[in-house]
This record gives C-alpha cells, sequence and structure tokens, in this order.
C-alpha cells in the first residue's frame, strides 16, 4: 500500500514538473519569441496593417469602413464608396448575410442598390459591376474593383475640385495587381485612395 502511494506521488509530481515545463515553454517563451519576431521583421502586419495621416491611426489596410457624410446614413459624394457591408464593417462582426443568389430578399436588396448607385454616380445601371451591390464574405473587405472606382471617378473629381484624370491616376496608383500574377483579382483599396484624394484636392 506504502508503495502504491510513493509511486502515485513520484507520478503526480513528474507530470506536475512536466505541465509547468510545457507550461513555459509553451505558454510563454513560444508565444514571446513569435510576438518578438514578427514584431521585428513585420511590425506593420503584426500590428494590424494601421494606417497613418500625420501621426494619427485613420485606419487598417485590411478592413474597410463607411464614407457616409458625417451623422447621418448617406454616402459622401466627395469620397470613393466601398462594398456594402451589413455589419456596417465591424470587425468583430465578420461574416455574409447569409442569403442565397435567388433569396427575395437579396434580390430585392441588389434591385434596389443598383439604382441607388447608378444615380449616385451618374451612370446607366448596365454600367454598375457586381461588388458595388453585393456584400463581400467578410463584410470588411477594404477594396473594390478597378470597375467600380472607375464610375466613381467623375463624381469624386466634381466634388473635391479636382480633374478627372488626375483622379483617374490616383485610382491607377491605388490598385493592387493579382497576388503573384495570377492569384485574385485586382482591387483598389479605398481608404489609401481616399486619403489620396484628400491629399491632392488640400494642395
Amino acid at each position: 500500500m506504502n508503495n502504491s502511494v510513493a509511486s502515485t506521488l513520484r507520478l503526480a509530481w513528474a507530470s506536475l514538473r512536466v505541465l509547468l515545463v510545457l507550461t513555459v515553454l509553451c505558454g510563454v517563451l513560444y508565444p514571446l519569441a513569435v510576438t518578438g519576431i514578427a514584431q521585428g521583421l513585420f511590425h506593420d502586419k503584426a500590428n494590424g496593417s494601421e494606417v497613418k495621416v500625420d501621426g494619427k491611426v485613420v485606419g487598417s489596410e485590411l478592413i474597410g469602413q463607411s464614407w457616409n457624410i458625417k451623422g447621418t446614413d448617406k454616402p459622401d459624394p466627395k469620397w470613393f464608396q466601398g462594398r456594402p457591408s451589413h455589419s456596417n464593417y465591424d470587425p468583430m462582426a465578420t461574416g455574409s448575410s447569409q442569403l442565397g443568389a435567388s433569396d427575395p430578399t437579396l434580390v430585392k436588396n441588389v434591385k434596389a442598390a443598383k439604382k441607388q448607385v447608378a444615380e449616385f454616380n451618374g451612370v446607366p445601371q448596365s454600367e454598375v459591376p457586381k461588388d458595388a451591390v453585393t456584400g463581400s464574405a467578410s463584410a470588411i473587405d477594404p477594396g473594390i474593383s478597378p470597375d467600380y472606382a472607375e464610375i466613381q471617378v467623375k463624381r469624386v473629381a466634381r466634388h473635391n475640385g479636382l480633374s478627372v484624370s488626375q483622379v483617374e491616376k490616383l485610382v491607377k496608383d491605388n490598385t493592387d495587381g493579382r497576388t503573384a500574377g495570377f492569384l485574385g483579382e485586382p482591387a483598389v483599396n479605398v481608404l489609401k485612395l481616399n486619403i489620396a484624394v484628400k491629399e491632392l484636392a488640400q494642395k
């Protein structure tokens, strides 16, 4: 009986030591090492790919945001608009609307959005691209297609006192190509583009 108790205590002590060692290695040292490497080699990405203007964080390259007239739910004509977001770009509530392509509610919303986007930008409904009226899978996509950016150029130029060619150049400068040349589709980062528009308009 005594031997059995002593053996059990030895096993328990050995298990406790293993637990302590693994806790220190996996719960303290490893996270510190990974964090240190990330901060040293990928500082911007490790901190959320923050975008700063005059030293102040104005958003993230990875998260879309609203460009409405302050205090309203109406889009501001001065700025390029992003994709629709059923969560209002809340990074804590990511995910699609879960509505199927043939869902009557989605069809109705898309038709209404298409009409609104066309009127807002002064273009025929036939020129409104899909990403202008449908949300992304995450609901916080920071980019839009070059086609969606293109139909907004004249409006943005007019409301900021810029020429169409100036704004078209800004769109081109802020368009990212396919990853590795063949993955995904070209996209325009709306936040970075609007910052560029603001900077040019203030000159």
